[in-house]
């Protein structure tokens, strides 16, 4: 999907909204649009080769827009307005949010629960003061 958005982006083509929105995320990544070619899903994005997953960076940003378009959890928007207003830049308060993000997945995944929406919460809120 996202090698069909970046590519439909680029070409000019009318795109769906979830694709207008993944092909955002990839203009803003200029060091990830480099491995959206066809064959992009071939290669192996692990930390033991030294690489990241550049899916997984863009999908973290994607799940932070919709979870602060949503409110959900409740405060998420407050919280990446602050940082927004602190870093001056949308993508940055993003970047800073995707760590909390991250460790409540792995958290969540590692203890076979689901995500803890508050501690998750908390996290964020720590960023902004």
């Amino acid at each position: 999907m996202y090698v069909e958005a970046w590519q439909k982006s680029q070409a000019g083509q009318v795109m769906s909204p979830l694709e207008a929105q993944i092909a955002a995320v990839v203009d803003e990544h200029p060091e990830y649009q480099s491995v959206l070619l066809p064959d992009a899903l071939e290669s192996d994005f692990t930390p033991e080769g030294g690489k990241s997953n550049p899916f997984l960076h863009m999908g973290l940003h994607l799940a932070i827009r919709e979870q602060v378009a949503t409110d959900r959890p409740a405060g998420i928007a407050a919280v990446h307005r602050k940082l927004t207003q602190r870093t001056g830049d949308p993508h940055r308060a993003e970047h800073r949010m995707i760590d909390c993000l991250a460790e409540s997945l792995w958290e969540s995944q590692r203890s076979n629960q689901q995500p803890d929406e508050s501690l998750y919460l908390e996290r964020l809120q720590r960023l902004g003061t």
